[in-house]
């Protein structure tokens, strides 16, 4: 159901008036925390007459107005591009006519780049592109029609400044007007110098950041090794300035900002993917570990227009005496800050119930449970869906394979043991997986 009004919350626990929530009179009592609410006697009318089931699902739009529409066209791709020293190691391919021929790293990202223009050029001519490059010093090409903006010296070190420096540059125009200058920027490029990923990322996102739902491409071969982020230290410019948390801060200001953050490196290279891979992370970009064969079509494929939402929040309420394993074991209501969500993205919830509730929830023949997102759409309305669902209860052990979806079980049990042993939990994780593994067999 569609409407323009506000969801009617509890008092206590926030969780949604629905379909299948009872009301006496005006009193709603909450189904997931016991807490009494009064009702207006106009929303009463409206949940009353809603034919009622095991599920509801209702969408809160924004009221509409002359000055709503926004150009979905807007969001940009930052390409990020290393062009240190390192990018001219080469690798050996076979040529057209089938000869050996030896291609550097940088000329493969040349090549990938043109052809992931051309086909933004052929599919969305008016979406946005802007060019960065890195090595010992940051140029900001933008579309390639405005004079570059060179960041080098102390201004790697600045973090406000390369901020501001990076929102305040002209805005790209639409790829089709841009085309041509963005080619001949990429075919300019030479490697040399050292490895400033940390002051580019941070202006590539600044870029990016004034429309949400925009994308950065990192491309990069080794790690930073001065300014910003930089993880060797061996900077006399920026030791003193060595911060590492500074790819979490900026994760979370991409996040903020509606900035999906990709990361493309090297195979046989290390740019110390753990601590900059926390940019895709956070983000909900990709992590990829790329060849000289393989480049072209990553990096095409990270700069689709996949985003469906910007900002979503979501929270998921259960009857009390339900907690959430590895996430919060005291609550049974759990928010989590997703951010940014492109086409495909899957998230899972485990859940349990504590050993007090068990003969109290084997009374039941249903659990309810409640999923709020909030979020932002493409054209930055703030919508709100609601999907409330009744799920049986049973007590019959055997349970069949056609009763459980395997690949939502292995996504899950995927996502928590990489949660696990990024947090050092590895033999959790180990056991986990073992679980996992025993279901399997149990119902094969």
């Amino acid at each position: 159901m569609e409407n323009f009004q506000n969801p009617v919350n509890c008092g206590k626990c926030s969780a949604a008036l629905s379909c299948l929530s009872s009301m006496q009179n005006n009193l709603w009592v909450c189904e997931f925390c016991g807490h009494e609410n009064s009702v207006d006697d106009s929303v009463r009318r409206v949940c009353v007459g809603q034919r009622a089931g095991v599920c509801s699902d209702d969408l809160y739009l924004p009221k509409q107005s002359d000055d709503d529409y926004q150009n979905l066209e807007n969001s940009l791709v930052v390409f990020c591009v290393d062009i240190s020293g390192s990018m001219s190691v080469t690798t050996e391919v076979t040529s057209s006519s089938g000869s050996p021929a030896y291609i550097s790293r940088l000329e493969g990202i040349q090549d990938a780049l043109q052809r992931a223009l051309s086909s933004l050029l052929q599919q969305a001519p008016c979406r946005r592109v802007a060019l960065v490059t890195f090595n010992d010093e940051v140029v900001i090409y933008g579309d390639g029609t405005s004079t570059p903006l060179t960041l080098r010296d102390w201004a790697l070190v600045d973090y406000d400044h390369i901020w501001q420096q990076g929102v305040a540059y002209p805005i790209p125009h639409c790829i089709a007007e841009t085309y041509n200058q963005l080619i001949q920027r990429v075919k300019e490029l030479r490697e040399h110098g050292a490895t400033s990923l940390g002051p580019a990322a941070l202006a590539s996102v600044a870029v990016a950041s004034r429309y949400p739902g925009s994308k950065v491409i990192l491309c990069t071969d080794g790690r930073a090794n001065i300014g910003l982020g930089e993880m060797e230290q061996t900077s006399s410019l920026s030791s003193s300035h060595f911060n590492p948390y500074f790819y979490k801060q900026l994760a979370l200001q991409a996040a903020e900002s509606g900035v999906i953050v990709s990361v493309m490196t090297f195979e046989g290279t290390d740019c110390r993917l753990a601590e900059v891979g926390t940019l895709a992370d956070t983000t909900g970009g990709q992590v990829n570990i790329v060849s000289i064969g393989t480049v072209a079509t990553e990096i095409q494929s990270a700069s689709m227009d996949n985003v469906l939402a910007t900002g979503v929040m979501a929270t998921l309420l259960a009857f009390d005496g339900v907690y959430f394993p590895y996430v919060d074991e005291n609550n049974h209501k759990l928010v989590r800050d997703i951010g940014n969500v492109t086409k495909g993205l899957e998230i899972t919830f485990q859940f349990a119930v504590k050993p007090e509730f068990n003969e109290v929830f084997l009374q039941k023949n249903t659990l309810l449970f409640q999923l709020q997102l909030s979020f932002k759409t493409r054209d930055q309305q703030r919508v709100t869906r609601i999907i409330t669902e009744q799920r049986p209860v049973t007590t019959y052990s055997r349970i069949s394979a056609r009763s459980l979806n395997m690949a939502v079980l292995g996504v899950h049990c995927a996502q928590l043991c990489a949660g696990l042993t990024i947090d050092g939990r590895v033999q959790e994780a180990q056991r986990q997986l073992k679980a996992q593994q025993d279901l399997r067999k149990q119902i094969s």
